[in-house]
């Protein structure tokens, strides 16, 4: 028989599921699909989960039987391991929540037997994916920075695992603050509420509105200068600009790039991976050119490097993901074969 570890990534209104096999090799490389249904309660939720199990597994033709571990990859914080706090993306009666009993019941129940469930940050897990993508078969450590509507970070050690910290906070690099003087930048205020300018702010689409409040001056002539559209309409035109060599908005994502640099240089003086992952949209292949993805890494690299300790200039690689939609729930799946080995 050969066992298969399944990865449950729980969005805000959609869940993935996916799996690998003993070995690391991803069953599948497309996703099952299920709604999250928060709005419905937590039972629904987890039947949500359930059935987009049962989905995949019906689509790859593969039993209960085969199925050795789960992972589940879901926003935090969490007030201790299992237990959801209070989060912005699911109803506030969420808060306390024991989702990791519950999810455990419910596949029990679906299996006939008891199947090791493991749960933690979806960012954390997404990295574990994108990890295991990268570095092979060799042992080295990741990073993995992805900007999108805020800042996804996670560290993966040597065994592959994510670290965690001890509340379950670990990581959340992109609430740390940001070097303004090295940025020549004003303070931003990061959607989490503090207002010192956290690389969140600097490197993601949340804080695009405040790059334009603070550039769109710079240029009275431009169609978002005078274009009658609400700030988070305009800030969502900067990607597709961007690609037409807007200077807008190629300016604002190089000060992207330079933030997201000196983050990788503070990042890796405390950590020492060999690799960096750069995720997100801003550099999706179906969304950016080849030609501005070049220019944006490229911006990291050099911003990091005055920064770096001199091996490190040598041998750190900064690379783009390659996993996109795939990396929450594979890494869900990896992290639950790894921790069946220990």
């Amino acid at each position: 028989m050969r066992h298969v570890f399944i990865g449950t990534d729980s969005g805000a209104t959609t869940s993935k599921t996916g799996g690998v096999y003993s070995d690391g090799e991803p069953v599948s490389l497309k996703l099952a699909q299920s709604s999250t249904n928060s709005q419905l309660g937590t039972k629904a939720v987890v039947a949500g989960w359930v059935e987009g199990v049962e989905k995949f597994l019906s689509e790859n033709r593969i039993g209960w039987a085969n199925v050795a571990g789960v992972g589940l990859a879901i926003p935090g914080p969490y007030q201790v391991y299992g237990v959801l706090d209070r989060t912005p993306n699911l109803p506030p009666s969420f808060a306390g929540w024991e989702f990791h009993s519950d999810y455990s019941q419910a596949l029990a129940e679906k299996a006939g037997r008891p199947i090791p469930l493991v749960a933690g940050n979806d960012g954390n897990y997404g990295g574990v994916g994108e990890a295991a993508r990268v570095r092979g078969d060799k042992k080295a450590s990741v990073i993995m920075l992805a900007p999108g509507s805020g800042l996804g970070a996670a560290y993966i050690n040597h065994e592959g695992l994510p670290l965690e910290g001890d509340m379950f906070c670990g990581m959340e690099a992109g609430h740390m603050p940001a070097p303004l003087h090295l940025l020549d930048l004003p303070a931003f205020t990061c959607g989490c509420g503090r207002d010192w300018g956290c690389f969140e702010t600097y490197t993601s689409i949340s804080g695009l509105p405040q790059f334009l409040d603070f550039l769109l001056p710079k240029y009275p002539d431009h169609e978002l200068a005078k274009a009658g559209l609400a700030p988070k309409e305009k800030a969502m035109a900067l990607r597709g600009l961007a690609q037409k060599g807007d200077p807008l908005a190629l300016e604002i994502f190089d000060y992207q790039a330079k933030a997201m640099g000196i983050h990788v240089a503070n990042l890796s003086i405390a950590l020492d991976a060999e690799f960096v992952v750069i995720g997100g949209g801003v550099i999706d292949p179906e969304s950016t050119t080849a030609e501005f993805r070049e220019r944006y890494l490229s911006g990291i690299r050099v911003a990091a490097e005055p920064w770096l300790y001199p091996v490190q200039r040598r041998m750190l690689k900064i690379v783009p993901a390659t996993l996109g939609e795939l990396s929450q729930a594979i890494g869900a799946a990896l992290v639950a074969l790894y921790t069946s080995k220990q």
